[in-house]
C-alpha cells in the first residue's frame, strides 16, 4: 500500500496568515490537496500539523489522519517527514510526500508516480519539471530508516543527492509540481 504524508506544519511566515486554511475555489488550500490526493486514488493520508494544529486538525476533519510535529518551530522539513513516516502503518510500502500548501498540484501527476512505482518498483520517484524536481514525490520504506535517523543540518535535499543514482524521475510539463503559495502575491497568481 502506498500512503501519503501531507506536510501542514509550518508557521506561515511569509504568508502573513495561516495558508493552510485559506480559501481555495470552494474549500481551503488543504482540504484541495487532501482531495487531489483521494481522486488520485490514495486512500491513507496523514497530515502533519504543526503551527495552528488545532484549527489546522478541526480543518481536516475526518478527512485525514493527523499527526502533531511537536518540532514544528526550528521550521525544517525534515522534522515533519520524519513525524509522518514514525506514524505510518506496516501495511505502506512507500509514501508520497506531499506539500499541503500546494493546491495546484494535480491528481493525474500523482497517478504518474503511483503507475510509476508499479511498474519499475523504483525506491524513490520524483516528478520533474524543466530539469527541477518537484512535489509530491515518493520514497520507498527501505529508506525509511536513514531518512529517520537524520539529524539537522541534514536536509532531505542532502538525502536525496546521496541516492541521486536510484531516483526515476516523472518528467512533467505541468510546472504545478514545483508552485507552492509561499507569498500573498503566490496565493493571488494562483488562485483559482
Amino acid at each position: 500500500m502506498i500512503a501519503a504524508i501531507i506536510l501542514a506544519a509550518g508557521q506561515s511566515k511569509r504568508m502573513g496568515q495561516p495558508k493552510m486554511l485559506l480559501p481555495w475555489g470552494e474549500s481551503t488550500v488543504l482540504q484541495t490537496v487532501i482531495a487531489t490526493f483521494q481522486a488520485a486514488g490514495v486512500d491513507d493520508i496523514l497530515v502533519v500539523t504543526g503551527a495552528g494544529h488545532e484549527r489546522v486538525e478541526e480543518l481536516v476533519g475526518d478527512s485525514a489522519q493527523t499527526v502533531f510535529n511537536a518540532g514544528y518551530e526550528r521550521g525544517e522539513m525534515l522534522s515533519s517527514v520524519q513525524a509522518g513516516l514514525a506514524a505510518q502503518s506496516p501495511g505502506s510500502d512507500a509514501v508520497l510526500i506531499g506539500l499541503g500548501d500546494q493546491p495546484q498540484v494535480k491528481a493525474v501527476t500523482i497517478q504518474r508516480l503511483l503507475e510509476a512505482h508499479a511498474q519499475a518498483g523504483s525506491s524513490i520517484i520524483i516528478p520533474s519539471c524543466q530539469n527541477h524536481r518537484g512535489h509530491p514525490w515518493l520514497v520507498a520504506r527501505a529508506h525509511w530508516d536513514e531518512v529517520l535517523r537524520l539529524h539537522p543540518p541534514e536536509t532531505m535535499r542532502q538525502f536525496l543527492n546521496r541516492h541521486i543514482a536510484e531516483i526515476h524521475y516523472i518528467e512533467s510539463a505541468d510546472s504545478s509540481v514545483l508552485a507552492d503559495l509561499d507569498t500573498p502575491d503566490d496565493y493571488l497568481k494562483y488562485r483559482p
